[in-house]
C-alpha cells in the first residue's frame, strides 16, 4: 500500500475489544485517536511501545486523546497482555488482518516476510488521520505522540465538526 498524503479520511473499522464488545471509529467520534498497530502481545517490542504508550496515557486523556492498540491477536491473549502489563487502554483483535491492510499496517518486514508493521496513526476528532508514524521506535513513543498531539491542537484550536 502506498502512503497516502495527510489528512485523509480514515479507514473505518469494526472489530472486537479484549471483552468481545465492538468498537468502531464511530465509537471515537468528535475525539482524538491514537491508533496504533502492532505485531504481537507480550513480545518484547511490543510490551515496550504498549508501556510508553500506557504511561502516557493520562497526559493523552487530559489532551481529549484515546488510544487503541490493534493486533491479530485473540481477546483472550489480549487480556493477558493488558493484566500484565496493568495496561489503561483498549485492545483490539483484528485476526483475519484485514484493518491492518486498509491502513496500511500489513507488508513487507525485514527479510522478505510479510506481517505487520508497526505503525501509529493519529486521528482528529473529524477521523481524519493527520499524522502516520512508520517503523516505530516502541521506547519513548508514548511522548512522541504527547508532542504532537500538542502542536496538532495548537494549530487547530476550536477545531472540527467531531462528524466523521
Amino acid at each position: 500500500m502506498y502512503m497516502k498524503n495527510v489528512p485523509y479520511q480514515a479507514p473505518d473499522f469494526r472489530l472486537n475489544d479484549e471483552n468481545g464488545k465492538q468498537k468502531s471509529l464511530s465509537d471515537f467520534n468528535g475525539k482524538w485517536l491514537v491508533l496504533y498497530f502492532y505485531p504481537k502481545d507480550d513480545t518484547p517490542g511490543c510490551t515496550v511501545e504498549a508501556c510508553s504508550l500506557r504511561d502516557a496515557r493520562d497526559d493523552l486523556a487530559a489532551l481529549g486523546a484515546e488510544v487503541v492498540g490493534v493486533s491479530k491477536d485473540d481477546a483472550d491473549s489480549h487480556e493477558k497482555f493488558k493484566a500484565k502489563h496493568s495496561l489503561n487502554f483498549t485492545l483490539l483483535s483484528d485476526p483475519e488482518g484485514n484493518v491492518l491492510e486498509s491502513y496500511g499496517a500489513w507488508g513487507k518486514k525485514m527479510f522478505g516476510k510479510e506481517g505487520i508493521l508497526r505503525k501509529t496513526f493519529l486521528i482528529n476528532p473529524d477521523g481524519q488521520v493527520v499524522k502516520v508514524w512508520g517503523r516505530v521506535t516502541p521506547l519513548g513513543h508514548g511522548d512522541q505522540v504527547i508532542s504532537e498531539l500538542r502542536s496538532h491542537m495548537k494549530a487547530s484550536s476550536g477545531y472540527g465538526s467531531g462528524a466523521f
